[in-house]
């Protein structure tokens, strides 16, 4: 059998409720529907981060934001344009990984770890290159004057500023399935980190989804990414590429209440930004035609870390010298015996650099917090212990750390670990690597 395609979906700031297969009736989503009643639909993934940035960092690199130094940006919670700072050009991402095995590798999409030449997908592991280098609200703008239009690259070269954002997913769609056909006879992987529903007071979508939706532009833009699912699903299907083809789709962290609320999280508990169920839980779906049994759910403790190792696995590619905290989840799609590794050791939840809750099985503690860092504005709010049954509570309606202290005695062990490891605020950790940086940041704009 020949070596499996890769296609990652990663959408910005979409919601655990935001797909009708996940819940929504505002929503038209069939062909990502279908993707689950052909696939598996993942109850219990999760986001590191509920800020761009850092979710983005474990993507590429299989690790918490906070090992590779990735969890905050030098003004803010994210990188913005000109920042000095991005990915350290040592770390290998799964376009390095893949692409060490043969892989044709393209990152088509919204990049945001760093737009200084060093930083960029080409160095990382990609071939090709078509988007933004960050979220598409960081437009020019008098309060930040070097930074430059919105720009869209190719490889390394601006080719539009400002893009029309109107179009971007379109755009998107178009470059990707070009990149299936002109690679249809040797094994590619592509990311595809869509620019939607973005940050913005109006999500952008393209004329033919404008005013189409019953959730105005988020839901148009929504929509939109569904009718862009399609076409790549039709594109697979035209090459006689569908069995053999993993398509994976997520998002980078939940729908945010920063304007007035346009997507949904139901049923779970808080908002993007945050380290709350609904900032952090992910929608996630699975599609591989003959190695997937079609309508599978699964309530495993799963993470976007473990996309790394999982299509390391499945191509007979070696992991990173370096370690990553991911795990495999070929098993678990496969129809092998599989138990998360994070019910053992862990899963945490950091807020920038802040250690804010960990989860293992069933239950998520809280820890207290004489400041807890909320939003990516960084204010500070005092937060007590609480634990709740994520896994049968997930609007985190009822507290019970009084009926299980010796629950909160091991999670609190575990986060001590962490701390440990990948640290905690101005705590360094004993497992962290440098950030990459350079000095005379320039702005992408256009020859």
């Amino acid at each position: 059998m020949a070596p499996p395609n890769f296609i990652v979906i990663f959408a910005d700031n979409l919601g655990y409720g935001d797909f009708g297969c996940y819940g929504s009736t505002v929503h038209r989503t069939p062909h990502i529907d279908r993707m689950a009643a052909e696939g598996v639909r993942f109850k219990s993934f999760y986001s590191t981060c509920g800020v761009c940035t850092p979710s983005r960092t474990s993507m590429m690199t299989g690790c918490y934001p906070r090992r590779v130094n990735m969890h905050y940006g030098v003004n803010g919670c994210v990188l913005q344009p000109v920042d000095p700072k991005g990915l350290h050009p040592d770390e290998q991402t799964v376009g390095d990984v893949l692409r060490g095995q043969g892989y044709a590798t393209a990152c088509i999409g919204k990049w945001h770890l760093g737009d200084q030449p060093p930083f960029l997908p080409t160095r990382h592991g990609f071939d090709y290159y078509f988007g933004i280098p960050y979220s598409d609200d960081m437009t020019a703008r008098p309060q930040f004057p070097l930074w430059p239009e919105l720009p869209l690259m190719r490889n390394e070269e601006v080719i539009d500023a400002p893009v029309d954002r109107d179009y971007l997913t379109k755009r998107y769609t178009e470059e990707t399935c070009a990149f299936i056909r002109e690679h249809r006879d040797q094994p590619f992987y592509i990311y595809l980190p869509h620019a939607m529903p973005g940050s913005t007071d109006r999500p952008f979508a393209s004329p033919a989804f404008q005013g189409q939706s019953a959730n105005g532009p988020y839901g148009d833009c929504v929509e939109e990414m569904d009718w862009s699912t399609g076409e790549i699903l039709r594109t697979l299907d035209e090459l006689g590429l569908d069995d053999n083809t993993l398509v994976i789709w997520t998002s980078d962290n939940g729908a945010c209440e920063l304007h007035p609320p346009q997507g949904s999280n139901a049923p779970l508990r808080g908002w993007g930004y945050d380290t709350s169920e609904g900032g952090m839980r992910m929608p996630c779906l699975a599609r591989w035609p003959g190695q997937i049994a079609p309508g599978g759910v699964t309530d495993e403790l799963t993470s976007t870390m473990d996309v790394l190792p999982t299509l390391a696995a499945l191509a007979g590619a070696k992991l990173p010298e370096r370690p990553i905290d991911g795990q495999d989840l070929s098993p678990l799609l496969t129809g092998d015996p599989f138990s998360s590794a994070y019910d053992e050791r862990g899963f945490f939840y950091y807020a920038l650099g802040q250690l804010q809750a960990v989860r293992a099985g069933q239950w998520k503690l809280y820890l207290p917090l004489a400041e807890k860092i909320i939003g990516p504005s960084g204010k500070t709010a005092p937060c007590e212990l609480a634990l709740y049954d994520v896994r049968h509570d997930l609007g985190e309606e009822h507290e019970v750390s009084a009926e299980h202290p010796e629950v909160v005695a091991w999670l609190t062990a575990l986060a001590e670990q962490a701390r440990e490891e990948l640290g905690d605020l101005d705590r360094e950790g004993s497992g962290q690597r440098p950030a990459g940086w350079v000095d005379n940041p320039t702005p992408r704009v256009l020859s």
